[in-house]
């Protein structure tokens, strides 16, 4: 570890794009005490932007070895470090975002017991439910990008709860997140409604009825989100908060979700939940562009989206399987099909709200 804080962010910075854009869990494999090492160092001893620049690469180094002993050996190591730079409030901002971001992903990727997923849940729910949430007080309430990220990370880690968890998180919860849709942060506003529309869909799954809770008061806000044009906010942050509410104010009343497709290689990923959603958005945040990469090889990421084992394809194969773009659209449109069926069935046994 060189003793210029430049030098060691510069490495800190390489690595990041090195394990975002590509496979190297064998080769990590050997190095991993010695990364977990030096980023230990670099949490504890360097400054904000420094610390800030830790948390990535440690992510990125848990996606890389996995959900095994390996994974989990990297977040227990580090856990505690992470929790107690998250809650210092002496700690830099950027510090801290970046700390809160990581606790939930590889709490997501590694946490091997239900006692970690708890005291990290926990732990989260201390930042975006500070002081000022259901105080009763009117007054819009005051955010920034560190309670965005802890509520983010928290939400990633609802979709791993259990169900018997998932009943206590939302009798201590499902009246207390609405009030965040009234905070001063669009972003904030935003993930509020998101994670929001995810409750109410593992709500749904574990067959939890909400109807003793005021939905109708909920869908009044939503609406009021997803029609709001008041000139004070930026017109691309309107423009953007009324879409999502628009989405999210449809599921809640009808169950309907906007599907997506992500495509890569010869491959793609249908997000037709809120629950993938989350997942996807967490996973691709990490890795920015290298996520089709990851994939298309990375087998944890094979796993959590029900790819199984990576494709091995050689040129020929390549040749012969470029369909035509009808075919292709043909074939699509059975699956969609297919999956709206199933989903349906699914729906029908559920409580209407």
């Amino acid at each position: 570890v060189s003793s210029s804080a430049k030098t060691r962010q510069a490495a800190l910075q390489s690595l990041r794009l090195a394990f975002s854009s590509r496979t190297l869990s064998e080769f990590l494999l050997e190095r991993r005490l010695t990364l977990t090492d030096s980023l230990e160092k670099c949490l504890k001893k360097g400054k904000g932007e420094e610390q800030a620049l830790a948390g990535p690469v440690l992510t990125l180094l848990c996606l890389q070895m996995g959900s095994g002993p390996e994974g989990e050996a990297v977040f227990r190591s580090l856990k505690p470090l992470l929790v107690s730079i998250l809650i210092d409030s002496t700690a830099s901002s950027a510090a801290r975002q970046s700390c809160a971001a990581a606790l939930g992903m590889c709490c997501y990727v590694a946490a091997a017991d239900l006692e970690d997923l708890v005291s990290c849940l926990t732990c989260l729910e201390g930042i975006f439910g500070a002081p000022g949430m259901g105080d009763g007080s009117s007054a819009p309430l005051q955010h920034g990008p560190l309670h965005c990220s802890a509520l983010q990370s928290w939400s990633l880690l609802l979709t791993i709860c259990p169900t018997s968890h998932i009943r206590s998180i939302l009798d201590k919860h499902w009246l207390k997140l609405p009030l965040l849709l009234s905070s001063n942060s669009i972003a904030l506003r935003i993930v509020a409604g998101e994670t929001i529309a995810l409750l109410f869909e593992l709500a749904q799954d574990t067959e939890e009825d909400l109807g003793h809770q005021d939905t109708e008061f909920l869908c009044a806000q939503l609406k009021v989100l997803a029609t709001e044009s008041n000139k004070y906010r930026a017109k691309t942050d309107r423009r953007k908060q009324r879409s999502i509410f628009r989405d999210i104010l449809r599921f809640i009343e009808s169950g309907e979700y906007q599907e997506e497709t992500i495509r890569f290689g010869l491959e793609c990923v249908y997000v037709d939940s809120w629950v993938r959603r989350r997942t996807y958005q967490a996973f691709k945040e990490v890795l920015g562009s290298g996520i089709r990469h990851h994939l298309q090889n990375n087998e944890l990421l094979r796993e959590i989206f029900g790819l199984g084992p990576p494709l091995v394809l050689d040129a020929a194969t390549l040749k012969a399987s470029k369909v035509s773009r009808f075919e292709k659209h043909l074939y699509n449109s059975a699956a969609f099909k297919a999956r709206t069926k199933a989903r349906s069935r699914v729906r029908d046994k559920r409580a209407d709200v």
